[in-house]
């Protein structure tokens, strides 16, 4: 019989490494999924050692357009199925949409949205089947345009939409939806999307390992949005409050 497991993307570092480890104290067995082999093993190894059982590891670019269903078939023949599906995988591109790479900002959409929506609807019927859920990463860039980083705050807003209305849809099933949308993370993200160190208020940032345990809990309970630290849900309010073009203007300040 295929043997039931939490498969999480994005997770050979920040929230992604974060959550693998949260959800392994929790006694759930994990596939671990991301580019790079030597960096899953680093956290497959501290999972170990930590005294939990060893994930299995799958190296896969989920950018690339047939690797959903590559996956899969990984996990078919592994004799796997999934209870639970955590979409961390994503990344974001500092500065103006008109000079970025364009190239780039396209497989930003494809693996912030595209995969994501892939990853959330391939295996519904496993996870109604075990009682399991969904829990996406997002961000509260989904709650306002980011000036300076559009297509990275356009794809974030997709998932969170997208994550509300399946939370409503799958409830019917049994099936949790959850959206995570961290503030600011001390992580590599930050590095590669070109933002400066400094960039964010520091009541804003948190570590990733308290938004991990933060997700996990709002997931375990099914709850449909969680926004890990008091300053950042006040963050999320404010498109709420002020007009669209004072948002615009707070979150394209550098």
């Amino acid at each position: 019989m295929a043997k039931p497991v939490t498969l999480i993307t994005g997770a050979s570092a920040g929230i992604g490494a974060a959550l693998a480890r949260v959800f392994a104290a929790h006694g759930h067995r994990l596939v671990l999924v991301a580019r790079r082999r030597s960096a899953l093993d680093l956290v497959a190894d501290g999972i170990a050692a930590a005294g939990h059982g060893r994930p299995q590891v799958v190296p896969i670019d989920l950018g690339q357009h047939d690797a959903p269903a590559r996956l899969a078939a990984d996990l078919a023949m592994l004799g796997l199925e999934l209870e639970a599906v955590v979409n961390s995988a994503g990344f974001g591109l500092s500065g103006q949409a008109a000079t970025l790479d364009l190239a780039e900002q396209i497989a930003m959409i494809d693996l912030n949205a595209r995969t994501v929506t892939d990853l959330s609807l391939r295996w519904l019927d496993c996870l109604a089947h075990h009682r399991g859920g969904i829990l996406n990463v997002a961000s509260i860039a989904a709650f306002m345009p980011g000036p300076g980083m559009a297509v990275y705050h356009a794809t974030k807003a997709f998932i969170l939409s997208f994550s509300e209305a399946l939370h409503r849809e799958l409830a019917p099933r049994g099936v949790r939806v959850t959206v995570l949308c961290p503030g600011p993370v001390d992580t590599d993200f930050q590095a590669r999307a070109g933002l400066a160190a400094d960039r964010f208020p520091r009541p804003l940032v948190r570590t990733s390992g308290r938004v991990a345990e933060d997700g996990y809990d709002g997931f375990a309970k099914g709850r449909r949005l969680v926004v890990p630290g008091f300053a950042n849900q006040v963050a999320t309010l404010l498109p709420r409050i002020l007009s669209r073009e004072r948002v615009l203007d707070l979150s394209g300040a550098k």
